[in-house]
């Protein structure tokens, strides 16, 4: 709305300083010497309008000027003459100013568009379900200002699971487009071929080394869920490089393993984790590790880990545009108090809910691109608050006879991958 009245504003200026300096003089007479003030309209025609608008604006000053000048009676003298050319000379050089920012703006958007569909074929549209998991992407394209980002995002089901990229490339335009492609392209061929996810950032890392010159680097978190007991892969145990080894496993000890996800993050904001209790926390890698790109320079790469995700819970994957958004008193976007949002069924509306939450706190276009990816298990239960989910987990408890279904009794601290194997076990 404010955008609109400046633009309004702007448009109606030219005529508005026409009228009131025509105003004054007839009012005032040539004493005052407002007359040169004339060619303000031209001047600011050519800050909105085009060629035939501003040179239909310079006409009217002109003429407005000659009336005035004859009405003076100091048309033929030098000072009316001076005023003349003064009001005429604006004029040729508005039309020539607007011609040449037209031009330059038609070259902006053309290149901006080959980079807009540059984009849309490099983030290509990823399958609403991937093995066992329902997947939902949401996209926020920046201001139109603002140059091309290099946010990127892919699902890569493989013979070890299923695997997910987000990641955000330093810079925008063309060369961050560019880097994208090659990160993205890496991990489609390292995603269905490696062992483990260690070997895909591995592979990551030497691709970019390739590519990327200075300090350039990239932002990431990769992940991988492993398939059901049901699916191909069921029957391969984790290592401590996020690679599967096959066979030898007991039933309790695959279905814990299934209802864990593996994380591996370079550099990149920590997701969203929501527990089908309700509970919420930010999966936090153990250490703090260099962006892709930087992890060739002798420094330790970042270790795997594993969180909790079992059916009914959620994690939500974003870049920093999402967290970074801030609105008017400079306040950055509260993700993890907005979990809530994410209750709904259905995955799209759920993120679509999470969206239309930042731009309500914003209050204005997003100054950076924003793109966040939901992991869910298909058809979970909704989320159910904590106090009623322990009330539950006691149940169950009691009537297993507190132990596991080999006999075992579940460590004290172990509680949540407890819960999470008895699922797996029904």
């Amino acid at each position: 709305m404010v955008s609109r009245f400046r633009t309004g504003l702007l448009s109606a200026f030219p005529f508005l300083a026409m009228g009131v300096v025509g105003a004054v003089d007839l009012t005032g007479g040539p004493g005052i010497g407002l007359l040169p003030m004339m060619a303000l309209g031209p001047a600011f025609a050519g800050l909105t309008g085009g060629k035939r608008r501003t040179a239909m604006v310079g006409v009217v000053a002109l003429a407005l000027t000659l009336a005035l000048s004859f009405y003076n009676d100091q048309f033929g003298e030098r000072r009316g003459n001076a005023t003349i050319l003064s009001v005429a000379g604006v004029s040729v050089a508005a039309l020539l100013a607007t011609a040449i920012r037209q031009k330059q703006q038609t070259e902006l958007a053309n290149v901006r568009s080959i980079a807009e569909a540059a984009q849309r074929v490099l983030l290509r549209p990823v399958p609403r379900g991937a093995g066992p998991l329902r997947v939902a992407v949401s996209y926020t394209s920046a201001v139109a200002e603002a140059r091309i980002g290099g946010d990127l995002y892919e699902v890569v089901t493989s013979p070890h699971g299923v695997r997910i990229i987000v990641g955000d490339v330093q810079g925008k335009g063309l060369e961050a487009v560019e880097t994208a492609a090659v990160v993205l392209g890496a991990f489609r061929e390292a995603a269905y071929d490696e062992p483990g996810l260690l070997s895909v950032g591995e592979r990551l890392e030497r691709a970019l080394d390739r590519h990327l010159l200075g300090e350039k680097f990239v932002t990431a978190v990769l992940v991988e869920v492993p398939h059901l007991r049901d699916d191909p892969g069921a029957d391969e145990e984790r290592t401590a490089d996020g690679g599967t080894v096959s066979g030898g496993t007991a039933d309790g000890e695959k279905a814990a393993g299934a209802r864990n996800a593996t994380l591996l993050n370079f550099g990149h904001p920590a997701p969203l984790a929501v527990r089908h209790d309700g509970t919420v926390h930010f999966a936090e890698p153990p250490q703090r590790c260099l962006p892709l790109g930087l992890g060739l320079h002798g420094l330790a790469p970042p270790r795997p880990h594993q969180v909790p995700f079992a059916p009914g819970d959620q994690l939500l994957f974003y870049t920093d545009g999402v967290t970074e958004a801030r609105d008017a008193d400079n306040h950055f976007y509260p993700l993890d108090q907005r979990a809530h949002l994410l209750k709904d069924p259905d995955a799209d509306a759920a993120l679509e809910a999470v969206r239309q939450d930042i731009e309500e706190h914003v209050r204005e276009p997003l100054h950076d691109d924003a793109a966040m990816l939901l992991l869910r298990f298909r058809d979970c239960p909704a989320a159910q608050p904590a106090d009623e989910a322990a009330a539950a987990g006691t149940g169950d408890g009691e009537g297993d006879g507190g132990g596991s279904e080999n006999g075992r009794q579940a460590p004290a601290g172990a509680t949540e991958h407890g819960e999470a194997a008895r699922d797996a076990a029904e």
